[in-house]
């Protein structure tokens, strides 16, 4: 996988102070699971899937699902699972890049009915998300995993979504939370991600958020995301990387709340129609959300729209002052401290920022850091479509 690979070489040169590396599907899942950035869901049963996966990688998606559950009606399910084998085994001949493939299953046995079907295609399947999480069935569905993976010779990554009952409601959580967390510890070397089904949780207490509304304007799921943070996010080395979840919305609606998104970083470049672009398709929302997300500890997102795989990817590049803050916390041993940073608007203190500096630095390996006078905005008016 490389970010932004597809723009033109001297545009990236402009971009960029650190251009992001190419990183090799072997790589460490520390890598691996920042480097997944948006990851795009599509229904098992599309027509002409092949060549939808790879229309998409051309256009800079890194990491696909392809969905068996939710968006699957019942009677379907069978026929989309021929389908899926037989796109998977097709994918695996064709000269092409191929994306992270990941399958979401509703049942456990889709695994092994899955890889059983499959020729090639295991050569192109990454692993599968299972939906639902709970401690109490989720051993069986990262066992079959690790089976499947000595069948195949190489490792089946687990993406567990955590959105259940029992992990939503207040009394049940912290039970949930912990024997979640140990079942997975067990399986750590299978879990590339923990998943957070946003939505899910929503609607079990009969919610949908507003497109001029955030995730964590909805304090009783914003509540379940900090515990997850906390539980299954920590930066002790027992710790998963945590991806956002998914922002649903992608055309205009009838507005209450003035747009998200200043107007002077637009002008500053004279891209003041651009910034009408982005609220027309209500991605200044999506915007606002990554950032919440990265300020409560998530990496990446589920999106469903491959409008919004590149915003997502731009709001991951590192910006120069946080690369150079960074670098600073460490570049000296751990005798802690504090020291003013290079910009000269804040205080860098080492022991403190240490995490967040080593998270930073994988960030910047896989999406890059702009340039000193480069900002998001500019990196967004290169890789958006309008």
């Amino acid at each position: 996988m490389e970010h932004f690979a597809d723009l033109d070489p001297n545009e990236r040169e402009r971009l960029f102070h650190r251009l992001p590396e190419r990183i090799d599907v072997d790589a460490t899942p520390e890598l691996l699971s920042v480097a997944l950035g948006a990851t795009l869901y599509i229904p098992a049963n599309r027509e002409r899937l092949a060549e939808l996966i790879l229309r998409q990688a051309r256009s800079g998606s890194t990491s696909m699902v392809i969905d068996l559950e939710d968006a699957i009606a019942d009677h379907d399910v069978e026929l989309a699972m021929s389908n899926l084998a037989t796109v998977l085994d097709d994918l695996a001949l064709r000269d092409e890049r191929v994306p992270m493939l990941f399958v979401r299953v509703r049942r456990a046995e889709q695994i092994d009915e899955l890889v059983g079907r499959l020729a090639a295609g295991v050569g192109v399947l990454s692993g599968f998300v299972l939906p639902k999480f709970t401690a109490t069935d989720g051993g069986d569905h990262l066992d079959r995993i690790g089976a499947a993976s000595t069948r195949i010779g190489r490792v089946l990554y687990a993406m567990p979504i955590i959105e259940s009952t029992s992990v939503l409601h207040l009394e049940s959580r912290a039970y949930a939370l912990e024997t979640i967390r140990q079942v997975l510890a067990q399986h750590r070397d299978k879990v590339l991600a923990v998943r957070i089904g946003g939505t899910d949780m929503c609607g079990a207490l009969g919610i949908r958020r507003d497109p001029d509304l955030t995730i964590y304007d909805v304090h009783p799921v914003a509540e379940v995301i900090g515990s997850i943070v906390n539980v299954l996010g920590r930066a002790d080395g027992t710790g998963f990387t945590i991806t956002g979840p998914v922002w649903e919305y992608y055309n205009t609606h009838d507005r209450m709340f003035r747009p998200l998104l200043r107007h002077t970083p637009f002008e500053q470049i004279d891209a003041v129609r651009f910034r009408t672009h982005l609220v027309s398709r209500d991605l200044d929302g999506l915007l606002r959300e990554l950032v919440l997300d990265r300020a409560n500890g998530l990496q990446g997102k589920t999106v469903i729209h491959p409008s919004h795989v590149n915003v997502v990817h731009s709001m991951s590049a590192v910006p120069h002052e946080e690369y150079v803050d960074a670098v600073a916390v460490l570049g000296v041993d751990d005798a802690g401290g504090v020291e003013p940073s290079a910009y000269r608007n804040k205080m860098n203190e080492r022991r403190p920022h240490r995490n967040w500096a080593v998270k930073t630095l994988i960030r910047a390996q896989i999406f890059g850091v702009l340039q000193p006078e480069i900002g998001v905005v500019d990196l967004l008016t290169s890789v958006v479509d309008r």
